[in-house]
């Protein structure tokens, strides 16, 4: 299919792409000049994949990068966070490239009469002329084949980190659960908890700390199971489950979190020497005290507040002393492992 056919496709609605997955659409401009370099030079570009939805519309289901770039070239890329669907995003200006420097402060047309900021029009049909292969899933196929091929073309070797193709599939599945797993990722002692650097919020960690957390609590973890592979089914069922309990478990989730910055605040999945706490935040430690202490909330929640923050931090130091956790917390020590052994251990050690 021509790339003329694919904007045609957008601009009547009949290919959709869903707002929320702009928001990992993150080519930066160099990513994003040479992909329209490589379109003028002739060069094969990679098929998109498409899936049939129940209207006969058709989703981007992979190829948001290359699609995206075209479509906010041409300047009809709809902007994700307007709800009334008409604004569009700023148009690329390209840099210049070794083999087209011409492209340099070029975007798709003059800024204004005389600007000579433009493609000539001759570019512009060579650009809608090129083709590339569309691979459509059709819409009787099972209803969960595009997440499937979604998470298989997305995985190993990707730009996204395993979250982000994970945050991805569960908006295929479900935008509330989404959202309401987003909400919780942003809860305040949470945050303060997990202490994570900007570039691991800027690849969705925290979200992915939130489904360990309800994953540990809803769906037992298997021996040797791949841990990315758990957390991917268990998010498929908890997105996929409309009698899921959000409620009770947002309760116990805001309870764990707060109890936990109220006792430690961003010491607490940290290491302790002896004297005082040390380094960045531990996932280890993360995945053994977040379960492990939610596991005892109504009990925590009977302690008055002193006693209780008492408790929780001498427990949480004495983790640094103990064996099975050192030794399987340390760096070498497969997730598998890791967490067939600690997650046990979890479920008794903080009983108050």
């Amino acid at each position: 299919m021509s790339f003329g056919e694919l904007i045609s496709l957008y601009s009547s609605g009949e290919l959709i792409i869903n707002p929320k997955y702009q928001r990992y659409f993150r080519w930066e401009i160099s990513q994003k000049t040479k992909f329209i370099e490589s379109i003028l030079l002739g060069i094969p570009i990679p098929p998109i994949f498409i899936y049939t939805t129940s209207g006969r519309k058709w989703e981007l289901v992979d190829g948001l990068q290359r699609v995206a770039t075209l479509l906010e070239f041409v300047g009809i890329l709809k902007d994700p966070d307007d709800s009334s669907g008409t604004r569009t995003q700023p148009s690329t200006v390209l840099e210049a490239t070794n083999l087209l420097p011409s492209l340099h402060n070029k975007r798709w047309e003059e800024s204004s009469e005389g600007a000579n900021d433009g493609l000539t029009e001759g570019q512009q049909r060579d650009i809608k002329r090129s083709r590339v292969r569309v691979e459509i899933l059709k819409k009787e196929s099972d209803p969960l084949a595009k997440y499937e091929l979604f998470q298989r073309l997305n995985t190993g070797g990707s730009v996204l980190s395993e979250q982000e193709v994970r945050s991805c599939v569960i908006i295929m599945i479900s935008e509330r659960f989404h959202e309401w797993i987003s909400q919780l990722a942003a809860f305040d002692p949470f945050v303060l908890t997990i202490d994570q650097t900007e570039r691991a919020e800027k690849r969705q960690r925290p979200l992915e700390y939130v489904i360990r957390w309800l994953a540990f609590r809803n769906h037992p973890y298997r021996n040797a199971l791949d841990v990315h592979e758990y957390l991917d089914a268990a998010a498929l069922q908890m997105a996929s489950n409309k009698n899921f309990k959000t409620n009770d478990e947002e309760l116990v989730f805001k309870s764990t979190f707060t109890f936990l910055n109220d006792a430690l605040e961003d010491a607490a999945f940290k290491k302790w020497d002896g004297s005082k706490f040390l380094g960045p935040s531990s996932l280890a430690a993360y995945e053994v005290i977040g379960f492990g202490v939610s596991l005892f909330i109504d009990e925590y929640s009977e302690l008055e507040p002193a006693r209780r923050n008492d408790l929780l931090a001498r427990r949480i130091k004495s983790l640094s002393d103990n064996g099975l956790f050192r030794d399987n917390s340390k760096a070498g020590v497969r997730g598998s492992t890791r967490l067939s052994n600690l997650l046990p251990f979890a479920r008794t050690f903080f009983k108050p």
